[in-house]
């Protein structure tokens, strides 16, 4: 370790040699904590993306193979929730097995107003004239102002003995395809809630 030297003794020259000596010190000493702060800096952001990884929530999700395990575990539970399911449940009797889901017939007391939906032309390509063969019937609810009624939406069916072909008038345009209400049905349901407010 050097002495450090007496300044009362050194010339002007000396000690503007000594101050640019040491100014030179500081500044590579200044460069140098700059170069270390940095690294510092790096590496503690490296060691908080590797704790991060290691000990934050992603390292707690289940692999694939124990997600299986508990699909397992799952489906035998909803397999047994369903035996208990059917044990309690009263066994169908044969009319509810062979009954299909249908809409319920429109009110008979309702007045019926019948449209009937022919063919234009009865005469069929082949020069035969075609034979009325049964019809086809659908019921549509309809609204005027107090009184509810029911359109029956007739279409006969025309067939030709000789060529077998059978003519029938298309199904006319409705609001809502296969539903039963009509344009004038609807239209009173969204005046009496978006005008008047009522509830349905």
């Amino acid at each position: 370790m050097t002495s450090s030297p007496n300044l009362d003794q050194m010339t002007p020259e000396q000690l503007r040699a000594l101050a640019t000596q040491l100014l030179s010190k500081v500044d590579t000493m200044g460069r140098k904590i700059h170069r270390d702060e940095t690294i510092i800096e790096q590496l503690s952001h490296e060691i908080a993306i590797l704790k991060r990884h290691k000990f934050a929530k992603r390292s707690e999700q289940i692999s694939p193979a124990q997600g299986s395990l508990l699909d397992d575990l799952l489906n035998t539970d909803l397999e047994a929730i369903e035996a208990e399911l059917n044990a309690l449940r009263p066994a169908p009797t044969s009319d509810e097995i062979r009954q299909k889901p249908k809409r319920a017939p429109l009110p008979p007391q309702f007045p019926r107003t019948v449209i009937r939906h022919e063919p234009e032309n009865t005469q069929c390509v082949c020069g035969c004239q075609l034979q009325r063969i049964g019809e086809d019937v659908s019921e549509k609810l309809d609204y005027t102002p107090g009184v509810f009624t029911v359109e029956q939406h007739v279409r006969g069916k025309w067939a030709c003995r000789q060529c077998e072909t059978l003519i029938q008038a298309p199904v006319p345009a409705q609001v809502i395809d296969k539903g039963i209400p009509t344009a004038g049905l609807l239209a009173h349901v969204m005046v009496a809630k978006f005008a008047d407010h009522l509830p349905l």
